[in-house]
């Protein structure tokens, strides 16, 4: 649908690009405002995948709503699960073993791989190279394995559970972990390779969408797209869970906040994960997986907020207990909806073709979204 007005004396499009368009990852509408092939303006149109999941929680007991969250953003459902689990976690006043939060801490980062490996495979497709995204999807299918082996699910793995951990380890854990670190960090170069000198790559990339630290913080922004644009926020530094504190692994920054940037932070990022899950690995102590949790899970009256750093940024679990086995309210804070808010920002002066590359360096999915 296209409509044409005159505005000061000049021809201004306004265009649909969505909700069924491929390059927006998901049920997204935007309305575009051009002035021929340069944008003006844009707006999100969302709500077309809602289904109510905070709403759910309350007609849910604790446990019950906890596969809930991984379909949310299903690319990282390991990562929303740990969210849940703390937040309900602190409202009961639950101590997780070691054993447990060190399985969480290689769980979430071989997640976390997963889902950059998902970004970066479809966001290489969106701006026109088809190679990477046969390669990503090879090596996220050997974290998928690494999944299924652990609790039998690929994606929606509900693998954590309130205090700890449902299953232990399977034999070869650790081997098969290692294995896969030594492996990715070879393709990662190939990725590299590929990619970051390429001059194709860097056209589209380089200057495009720019979105400076001022402006992040502005829109509450968070993730890599903060951290490229020289802000080195990770709440697995400035607030560590999980006993992150342990282990020894940068923040990758850049400072130019644009495509090009997101992509190297996201490149780094590949290599922290891997870092961080060897030395988990190494460190895995022996002892129970599960805390004392009665079956009959009641929280006292009571409030808790928990955030952690998801592949995305920011992702938070706010819950009110009324005492019963139900919570009273359950609100999110997905990093997708908060960051989407700065599409418009990083859009305008664009050219239509940038649209395209700018939602996909944002790393956004509609089902956390619109949750």
């Amino acid at each position: 649908m296209a409509t044409q007005t005159t505005f000061l004396d000049t021809n201004e499009l306004v265009l649909n690009m969505g909700p069924q368009h491929p390059s927006t990852h998901g049920v997204l509408r935007v309305i575009l405002k051009l002035d021929g092939e340069r944008v003006l303006g844009t707006e999100c149109v969302i709500g077309y995948l809602h289904r109510g999941v905070e709403k759910i929680a309350e007609n849910r007991t604790y446990q019950q709503f906890a596969p809930y969250v991984d379909r949310m953003d299903y690319v990282a459902a390991v990562s929303n699960g740990l969210g849940y689990c703390m937040a309900a976690e602190v409202l009961g006043g639950i101590e997780v073993p070691e054993r447990a939060q060190c399985v969480r801490v290689i769980l979430t980062e071989l997640n976390r791989i997963a889902s950059h490996l998902l970004w970066l495979g479809t966001h290489a497709l969106d701006i026109g190279a088809m190679t990477p995204v046969f390669y990503c999807f090879r090596e996220r299918e050997e974290v998928l394995k690494i999944f299924e082996k652990y609790c039998g699910a690929r994606l929606t793995t509900h693998s954590f559970r309130i205090g700890g951990l449902q299953y232990e380890t399977y034999d070869n854990f650790e081997k098969d972990c290692h294995t896969f670190c030594d492996w990715l960090d070879k393709k990662v170069d190939e990725y590299e390779e590929l990619l970051t000198t390429n001059r194709i790559w860097v056209g589209r990339t380089k200057g495009v969408g720019i979105l400076d630290a001022e402006a992040c913080k502005a829109y509450g922004v968070t993730g890599p797209v903060l951290r490229a644009a020289g802000v080195a926020w990770d709440l697995r530094k400035a607030q560590p869970y999980c006993g992150y504190e342990k282990y020894d692994f940068d923040i990758p920054t850049c400072q130019n906040g644009d495509t090009y940037d997101r992509y190297i932070v996201r490149m780094a990022e590949f290599r922290q994960s891997t870092r961080i899950i060897r030395q988990a690995v190494d460190s895995l102590p022996s002892g129970p997986i599960k805390g004392k949790v009665s079956k009959v899970f009641k929280p006292p009256i009571g409030e808790a907020y928990v955030s952690i750093e998801a592949p995305k940024g920011e992702l938070g679990y706010y819950i009110v207990s009324d005492g019963s086995v139900q919570p009273y309210r359950v609100r999110v804070r997905p990093p997708s909806f908060v960051n989407l808010q700065a599409l418009d920002e990083m859009c305008r002066g664009a050219l239509i073709a940038d649209v395209v590359a700018i939602i996909g360096t944002i790393d956004i999915v509609l089902g956390e979204v619109d949750r």
